[in-house]
């Protein structure tokens, strides 16, 4: 027996068991132009060329440039946070978008150790980096940050889960020594 009469009882048995799956699948190639003939859109020519190129694009909503949303371009500066002996924490409170690309200085001046907790509001952003004295910190998770001298940390995050949150130096009851952020 020659080799290419040997395969081809395999190459029978497999359309044989094939024959089955083929037919859904011959069925939604069939059903699928019916279904888009059957819809009216004004960039059916897109999508068609589009698909026809081997391209699938989702233009138009999100245009942020080659640098992606974390461009400095889409960064908002957010009013900056005050941690100081007897001085409210925030001037009010923050009206922030969901997917939108913030930073927030967080200063201290040294007057007492201060801390702000959040767990929730961190839980509900993506923090891209938190800057203290040029040194990047890329944290996988953040629930508080404290001040044992003064200083800065400016904190960049996405928004993501809208909500109301709140940082809070921990132990404290007065809606002055708090900042709340209101994610739309």
């Amino acid at each position: 027996m020659t080799l290419p009469t040997a395969l081809i009882p395999g190459a029978a048995l497999a359309l044989l068991l094939a024959a089955p799956f083929a037919a859904p699948v011959l069925a939604q190639d069939t059903a699928a132009p019916a279904a888009e003939a059957a819809e009216e859109d004004d960039d059916d020519a897109e999508e068609e060329g589009a698909a026809d190129a081997g391209v699938h694009e989702a233009a138009g909503k999100f245009d942020f440039g080659f640098a992606g949303v974390l461009a400095r371009d889409n960064r908002v500066d957010l009013a900056p946070l005050t941690l100081a002996s007897g001085q409210p924490v925030a001037s009010s409170e923050y009206t922030i978008k969901s997917g939108g690309y913030y930073r927030i200085d967080i200063t201290a001046d040294g007057s007492q150790e201060l801390a702000l907790s959040g767990g929730d509001f961190f839980r509900s952003v993506w923090v891209n980096e938190i800057v203290i004295e040029d040194i990047e910190i890329r944290p996988m998770g953040v629930h508080s940050i404290e001040f044992d001298a003064g200083g800065t940390a400016s904190v960049s995050f996405i928004a993501i889960v809208p909500g109301r949150y709140t940082l809070s130096v921990p132990g404290s009851s007065g809606d002055t020594l708090q900042a709340v952020f209101n994610i739309q």
